[in-house]
């Protein structure tokens, strides 16, 4: 008995700490938001409420916030495309733009020409969140694939506007 309450004293206890602890990005996390702000010196673990990463542009000790990041599963669970939900990693800066965007995730019928390709994540490049997101009209549409086109757009519109009323300032938006 006083072997099983000591272990399990150390277990909890492990777990404690390691709940304290920051977590480390994955590399490959921090490959696709490179991908996406080439020019940052750095990004945060996630963090916050709701859950991104902070980009970090400067140099030297002039290192700042320059835009965030955010999985839009994680700020839009509830949108789901054709077969499920679409996992896109979103870029914005500080100004409320689209730095880019990548698909992570989806298991969407049509996603090979659909939302995987490159040419959907590029027209998401310098959008404002001020932008309408309507699929046939400023996002391009695929036949067969409306369903997953316009819920990832809305994933990213909701998410990104989501994120910016938390973040930025109502003036800094463009």
């Amino acid at each position: 008995m006083r072997k099983s309450l000591l272990s399990l004293t150390l277990v909890l206890g492990c777990v404690f700490v390691a709940a304290g602890q920051p977590r480390q990005t994955a590399p490959q996390v921090v490959a696709q938001l490179k991908q996406i702000f080439p020019s940052a010196v750095g990004f945060s673990p996630k963090e916050g409420d709701p859950r991104h990463f902070k980009v970090f542009v400067g140099s030297g000790g002039g290192r700042q916030v320059g835009g965030y990041a955010y999985f839009t599963t994680e700020l839009e669970p509830l949108e789901r495309g054709y077969d499920g939900p679409i996992k896109v990693l979103v870029g914005m800066d500080t100004t409320g733009i689209i730095a880019g965007v990548i698909v992570v995730e989806n298991h969407e019928p049509y996603g090979s020409f659909s939302v995987e390709t490159p040419q959907f994540a590029e027209q998401f490049r310098g959008k404002s969140i001020r932008d309408k997101f309507r699929v046939g009209k400023d996002i391009d549409a695929v036949s067969r694939a409306t369903i997953s086109i316009a819920s990832a757009s809305r994933a990213v519109r909701n998410a990104s506007r989501r994120m910016a009323r938390q973040m930025l300032t109502p003036d800094a938006v463009q």
